[in-house]
């Protein structure tokens, strides 16, 4: 069963991890959420959950700006042959969202660790980095160093490579 966002709350507070959580309206694109970025400081992201031929998931976390061309990112994040998009079906059992929920969060519910996390490394520039709790209806602000560190704690330790197009925005 996923976590719900309190649970995730919980787990943030008892590893002393400080987050700042704003309530909004549902958003399912970047482009939805161009408000919430104007009134949030820090990194805003974009999310993809990925597949390669061979069945192997991946999750990129990127700046919601970042452009990323999925026909050749595959070389960059290790994965068996060219990456296709993650079937709804298989982002519910793996991370436990549903589609517009996709965050860097979400790998606390792969306890079978099946879901391989990718850090777009322009991302970290920002000290501040804004995601999902689990549900696009709100935004959660949490230190750079404590994502990382909260990724390490769900035995996710991310790979952190440019995958991004430098210098361009979508």
């Amino acid at each position: 069963m996923p976590l719900s966002p309190q649970e995730l709350f919980d787990t943030l507070e008892d590893l002393n991890m400080e987050t700042t959580t704003y309530k909004h309206e549902a958003v399912f694109t970047v482009e939805e959420s161009s408000k919430i970025k104007q009134e949030i400081p820090g990194g805003h992201t974009k999310n993809l959950f990925l597949k390669d031929k061979k069945g192997n998931y991946f999750l990129i976390v990127a700046e919601g700006s970042a452009r990323i061309k999925l026909n050749s990112v595959h070389g960059l994040i290790g994965a068996k042959g060219r990456v296709s998009f993650g079937k709804p079906e298989a982002l519910m059992e793996l991370l436990g969202v549903a589609p517009g929920s996709v965050t860097a969060f979400a790998p606390i519910n792969d306890t079978d660790n099946r879901v391989s996390v990718i850090i777009d490394k322009p991302l970290l520039r920002h000290d501040l980095i804004n995601c999902h709790p689990l549900t696009n209806e709100m935004t959660s602000t949490i230190s750079r160093e404590n994502l990382l560190r909260f990724l390490n704690h769900t035995k996710h330790e991310p790979q952190i490579v440019q995958v991004s197009e430098f210098g361009e925005d979508t």
